[in-house]
């Protein structure tokens, strides 16, 4: 117990570990020399430094220097030895007696309601010794186990209302009911329980059959859709083919037939033009003989200028070889809209169009799913709350401990959940029990088979406040260590971001901003992903859903929504 203590008091409050390289700062409190560095570099930029446990602020940064007591006290509690695993974790039920850093707890008591590590727990049998009490292995659930009208152990199952009751209950409201002991109520339950489970494993089987032939299904389909795909890319390519052919021949028609008629009406040109000439020079002759004197002249010459000369007239129409091409045009318009006639309706009717587009918020939400926040992904000037779904920018650095998901110079967080990943059939493995409920009062399994939604949709809606946040979506392999464009959502080709103010919204994918026309009416936004369509959309919430943005393109990899948020701004997921 003592040395339990002692190490309580050589530990970092930052990482929740034994000092390394121990330092003490002005204030007294002793941290772990790369913990209070890593704090304080937070710190650099308001040029004031605080103490992460009791919150005094230093100024100008103090020298760090080694407190080589400490370092001293921390080896000999090495050589101690203490087991690594006797501190309680995640799962771990805590002791209630430990103070500071909690020790799992070995043992939990009925009667005092308190669970024990092993140190405590040889105190509490040595002091009940004479009377001891109803202990059973360490659980969570002492409060379950107790009745909350009198204060006393669970130990009857009253048939009559199907609750667990104590025996002061017995004898008050639950006088002349139907009663046996848990014990008794457990042994009947427990023949069942192997019917039950016989039940269970005969659908399981069943299920996992369907689950292997709706797999099957799947992959035909899939290799049905290649093929598909390919030979429709190689017949189109034909076609393409085909019509540059018939485009060319049709150009080279009209070119041949545009230099047959323009050489023909070019010939046709220069003997008019002759004969004009011709008609003019005789005009201008017949024109100066009408005034001349001499009669013998003018009778001798107007005989040979008065007969017209040869005309260049032809039987045939001069004009029908340069008719208009309007037939041509109109032809070539009509194979057009036939093509694109069949192309919207004839293929239209043999691809089946099944994209389901939601158009009210209850469409919306049948694609919803619970969401929390990672806390090792925060950053620590991140503080969360409400059961990581809310995310406040405090402007103090939070006491997480270091990790390699945590962003470290922007103040973003990821969710812990995927948006996008897709499941075979979208069902459990068992679908439902026999009778309606499992043994233990929650489903068999729990969970679908990968937990994820059928066809890769997904919705989910969050209220903000103050200057501004990011509402983002990211694949988990954008970087996390310091500031730049790699690491900012928005910023990369990893991340997709809606720019939130009071009085306008942005959009920017791989560093290119777009300016959005929409303004802001509601600090509600909803977004939705459908990942194998590769549609991105943000909506503003309120009575109606108005559309903010949508994008268009391929996702490679899974989606996690993630949030940017401003000083002073907060996000809380709905």
């Amino acid at each position: 117990m003592a040395e339990a203590r002692f190490a309580q008091d050589l530990m970092c409050s930052v990482c929740l570990d034994l000092l390394k390289d121990p330092v003490t700062i002005l204030c007294g409190h002793s941290y772990c020399k790369s913990c209070i560095t890593g704090c304080w570099d937070q710190e650099d930029q308001m040029r004031v430094y605080s103490c992460p446990q009791c919150r005094q602020t230093f100024s100008p940064r103090p020298a760090l220097a080694k407190n080589t007591m400490m370092a001293e006290l921390v080896e000999k509690l090495k050589k101690t030895k203490l087991p690594a695993d006797c501190y309680a974790g995640a799962g771990d039920v805590q002791c209630d007696i430990c103070t500071g850093r909690k020790h799992k707890a070995v043992k939990s008591c009925l009667v005092c309601l308190e669970s024990y590590c092993q140190t405590h727990f040889d105190r509490h049998e040595d002091y009940h010794s004479r009377k001891p009490h109803k202990v059973t292995d360490a659980t969570g659930r002492l409060q379950e186990m107790i009745c909350q009208t009198h204060d006393k152990l669970l130990e009857v199952f009253c048939r009559t209302d199907q609750k667990f009751i104590c025996l002061l209950c017995l004898m008050d409201e639950h006088k002349n009911h139907d009663t046996v002991s848990a014990a008794a109520q457990r042994t009947e339950k427990q023949k069942r329980l192997k019917e039950t489970q016989r039940s269970f494993q005969q659908r399981i089987q069943q299920r996992e059959k369907d689950l292997q032939q709706l797999r099957e299904a799947v992959e035909a389909h899939k290799r049905s859709a290649q093929t598909a795909v390919e030979d429709s890319e190689r017949i189109f390519t034909e076609l393409i083919r085909s019509i540059e052919r018939s485009r060319s021949e049709a150009t080279q028609r009209i070119r041949d037939q545009e230099k047959t008629a323009v050489s023909r009406a070019e010939g046709r040109l220069e003997r008019l033009e002759q004969e004009i000439n011709d008609l003019r020079r005789r005009d201008a002759e017949l024109e100066q003989l009408s005034h001349t004197q001499d009669h013998v002249h003018f009778l001798q010459s107007f005989q040979s200028l008065s007969a017209p000369p040869e005309s260049t007239d032809v039987n045939d129409n001069p004009f029908s070889s340069l008719s208009s091409f309007d037939g041509v045009r109109e032809s070539v318009r009509q194979l057009r809209d036939k093509l694109e006639d069949f192309c919207k309706e004839e293929l239209k009717k043999k691809i089946s169009d099944r994209v389901i587009v939601p158009r009210t918020r209850n469409d919306f939400l049948q694609y919803s799913r619970p969401l929390t926040l990672d806390m090792n992904t925060a950053n620590k000037h991140l503080r969360l709350s409400e059961r990581n779904r809310k995310i406040t920018d405090t402007g103090t650095v939070q006491p997480y401990p270091d990790h390699p998901d945590r962003f470290d110079g922007v103040c973003q967080v990821l969710c812990g959940e995927s948006v996008c990943g897709e499941s075979v059939c979208g069902e459990s493995v068992c679908g439902e029990s026999v009778c309606g409920e499992s043994v233990c009062g929650e489903s068999v399994c729990g969970e679908s088979v990968c937990g994820e939604s059928v066809c890769g949709r997904c919705y989910w809606e969050i209220e903000w406040s103050g200057r501004g946040v990011d509402i983002s979506v990211s694949y988990k392999s954008i970087s996390r260590k310091g500031r730049g464009n790699e690491c900012v959502f928005g910023y990369n080709d990893q991340s997709w971001s809606l720019i939130c103010s009071s009085s306008s919204y942005s959009f920017r994918h791989n560093n290119i901003k777009t300016k959005l026309p929409v303004k802001p009416i509601s600090g509600r936004i909803g977004v939705y992903v459908d990942h194998s369509a590769g549609t991105l959309s943000f909506y503003s919430v309120s009575d109606t859903m108005s559309l903010i943005h949508t994008v268009q393109t391929t996702f490679t990899h899974t989606l996690y929504p993630g949030f940017r948020v401003y000083s002073g701004s907060s996000v809380k997921l709905c």
